[in-house]
């Protein structure tokens, strides 16, 4: 089978239509790019999504299919290590801050909470590196890589539909 399912779901009834916990398994990259721009394209103005993961799990993959379900080209969208906060305009703003490169702590007064205070979307990589400062209000989601593929742990207060 090609693409991605649903490998397990904990919400209060059903994954697309309560708030909660949805577990998804994602085969390949194209499985990853599809999964993303589904996430993208349910998200609002003002919403940020923490990106968890090893190096290698696919956090700037799924950046890049947000960033397409908002009509920014997935090529515009690299990995910003070393430019910690990227812009970029679209049908929405996007954001896209990766804090790999920061020391635990090191997040206060870069700007990084200027993002939350705009109408666009804003992807974060590496989040546990800023977590003083992210809104508790967004969507985690946790990669996890596995011998066939990768499991995506999507965890938002509000509804979303896969």
């Amino acid at each position: 089978m090609q693409g991605f399912h649903k490998k397990d779901i904990r919400s209060d009834e059903f994954a697309c239509s309560k708030a909660g916990l949805i577990r998804l398994f994602a085969e390949d990259e194209a499985a990853m790019l599809k999964i993303g721009r589904q996430l993208g394209r349910q998200l609002q103005p003002g919403d940020v999504v923490c990106l968890y993961g090893c190096l290698g799990a696919g956090k700037t993959t799924l950046a890049k299919a947000i960033a397409s379900s908002l009509d920014i080209p997935e090529r515009e969208i690299t990995s910003a290590s070393f430019t910690i906060i990227a812009e970029h305009y679209g049908r929405l703003p996007f954001y896209h801050v990766d804090l790999y490169r920061l020391e635990d702590g090191g997040v206060e007064g870069i700007g990084v909470e200027e993002c939350f205070d705009h109408d666009g979307i804003t992807v974060i990589e590496w989040p546990e590196r800023g977590e003083s400062i992210i809104p508790e209000e967004r969507i985690n989601v946790r990669i996890n890589i596995e011998q066939a593929g990768r499991t995506l742990e999507i965890e938002s207060l509000k509804p979303l539909s896969f």
